[in-house]
């Protein structure tokens, strides 16, 4: 590498780059780098695997669509299922109580609701609560670590580069953070998200590190218009609160929706199944591509989603004009 002043970015010439991405090729055929598996077998198959590193994840949704439990559960999986691979997770929960998001985890394990779980009808009996116990035990040891606090841009580098140095170095690097417009900042919520995005798409470089970020979308697919036309069901790109800074900095875009949210009969030009449906939306691809919309029955009472299986059926393809 070469730097000709302090003011000079640092510039290299293609060989190395070149080394590097053979190395690369190397390792994923021996197995020493390997996609976090998840649950969901259609979901691993359409995002290469799983949970790529270097990689922009954005989970967008309407409000109650899901997309916190989904991440949730993800999270479970990404220890659960990865024992091979030394896990490591930093959890901005802005909008939840981290003791709340273990209560999901706890949830979703017993398949108990929460509402049961917090006695809001009827008192938790004295064996469920051994069970709780019991399985907090094994949660407790999940390598999960909660950031509760709202900061903005600046205190988000500071704790990321801390941690990085101090836990997670070495590791497979996991960020989460829920959701992007409770980031704080003196200027607009837009410059505060474009900021994040740069910082984000900084931080995605540093070896084996993953960033999941959870979005809001905008009130657009709410309106009678799309609602009363099949053709517009499904969310398109410009549906994001802040489009455009978050789905060019993101890698894959996946929207969680629950079409009968909306009251809605039969879902887009399909004519797909709403009763108790949770569809995934991959708007984005950066690796494979095509975008694909994932069909799951909904669980999320437990925290938890059920991929719809059918005999030997691919995941729907689909394309639309807003997504470039």
């Amino acid at each position: 590498m070469e730097q000709i002043s302090t003011n000079t970015l640092t510039f290299r010439h293609i060989s190395s780059a070149a080394i590097e991405a053979v190395e690369y090729i190397k390792k994923r055929k021996n197995h020493e780098i390997e996609s976090l598996k998840t649950r969901w077998k259609k979901f691993n198959t359409q995002c290469m695997g799983g949970i790529e590193p270097n990689t922009i994840y954005t989970i967008v949704g309407i409000s109650g669509s899901g997309k916190s439990s989904f991440v949730n559960t993800l999270e479970n999986d990404l220890i659960d299922l990865n024992s091979n691979q030394d896990v490591i997770v930093l959890n901005f929960s802005f909008e939840m109580l981290s003791s709340r998001q273990v209560g999901r985890k706890i949830s979703s394990k017993l398949r108990q609701t929460t509402a049961e779980l917090y006695s809001a009808n009827n008192s938790l009996t004295d064996e469920l609560l051994e069970n709780v116990e019991e399985t907090t035990q094994q949660i407790k040891s999940y390598p999960i670590y909660y950031v509760d606090t709202p900061g903005t841009v600046d205190n988000i580098a500071s704790t990321i580069d801390y941690f990085y140095e101090n836990k997670a170095k070495g590791k497979r690097f996991v960020i989460i953070l829920d959701h992007t417009l409770l980031v704080e900042g003196q200027a607009s919520a837009l410059q505060v998200i474009s900021d994040l995005q740069k910082l984000f798409i900084k931080v995605k470089k540093y070896p084996n590190t993953t960033i999941i970020q959870l979005s809001q979308m905008n009130r657009n697919i709410e309106a009678p218009d799309r609602i009363n036309n099949p053709s517009m069901h499904y969310p398109m790109r410009s549906d994001i609160s802040s489009a455009d800074t978050i789905f060019h900095a993101s890698d894959y875009v996946i929207c969680i929706h629950r079409p009968e949210l909306l009251n809605i009969q039969q879902y887009g030009p399909n004519r797909l199944l709403v009763k108790n449906k949770v569809y995934l939306h991959i708007l984005k691809n950066r690796d494979a591509g095509e975008c694909s919309i994932l069909e799951f029955d909904n669980d999320l009472k437990y925290n938890n989603l059920i991929e719809t299986v059918r005999d030997e059926e691919p995941a729907k393809k689909f394309s639309f004009s807003n997504n470039n």
